[in-house]
């Protein structure tokens, strides 16, 4: 019975490695295991302007870059961190006539994350007007007093004011350095890489 442990014993020190003192040893190190989080499209994120983005001296792909102001938590973790940065750019530029201002679109095509690290995404900077920033009616150029004349009561008239036909020229669109926004993600994004305290 000796004999066998004794066997045993060689067989088990022949069979394990030898290194020699300055040799590296590799260590395997267990790597978490770790679901992405997808943030839905319709998730809005709220931004601010970095810099001023006027329909005045921007044209069509103008580069555009907007900060995250608080942390987007789902699922307790914190996917979108503050001081996130959103670059993108601005699309369909359309200047000021008669009638109405000066119109675009800002597009988001990547956010990138305290660390660096950067995620592809779609979106845009949110308007209710199907995310078209300005582009609205301007004022009438003038307008059209109209009497009327009661019968009922002696030297009694009311005045109707109303629009007339003509309206005033449109004016730039601007969104401000600083500005407040909202981006809305037109497609889902699959968040993989977070921060940790």
């Amino acid at each position: 019975m000796k004999r066998i442990w004794l066997t045993f014993g060689i067989l088990a020190l022949l069979a394990s490695p030898v290194y020699a003192e300055d040799e590296i040893v590799p260590v395997q190190i267990d790597i978490r295991t770790y679901d992405g989080v997808e943030v839905p499209a319709g998730t809005f994120i709220p931004v601010e302007s970095a810099q001023e983005i006027s329909t005045q001296y921007c044209q069509d792909g103008y580069k555009v870059r907007f900060t995250s102001t608080s942390d987007l938590y789902m699922h307790d973790t914190n996917i979108i961190p503050l001081n996130t940065a959103f670059l993108g750019y601005v699309e369909g530029v359309h200047d000021p006539v008669v009638g109405t201002n000066a119109s675009m679109k800002i597009k988001i095509t990547k956010m990138v994350l305290p660390d660096g690290f950067e995620i592809p995404i779609r979106g845009y900077v949110y308007t209710s007007n199907n995310n078209l920033i300005g582009g609205e009616m301007t004022e009438p150029a003038e307008w059209i007093k109209i009497p009327h004349y009661q019968a009922k009561f002696a030297n009694n008239t009311t005045l109707q004011i109303r629009p007339g036909r003509t309206r005033k020229m449109g004016s730039h669109t601007v969104v401000t350095s600083g500005e407040n926004r909202l981006i809305i993600l037109v497609d889902p994004v699959e968040v993989t890489h977070t921060l940790t305290n």
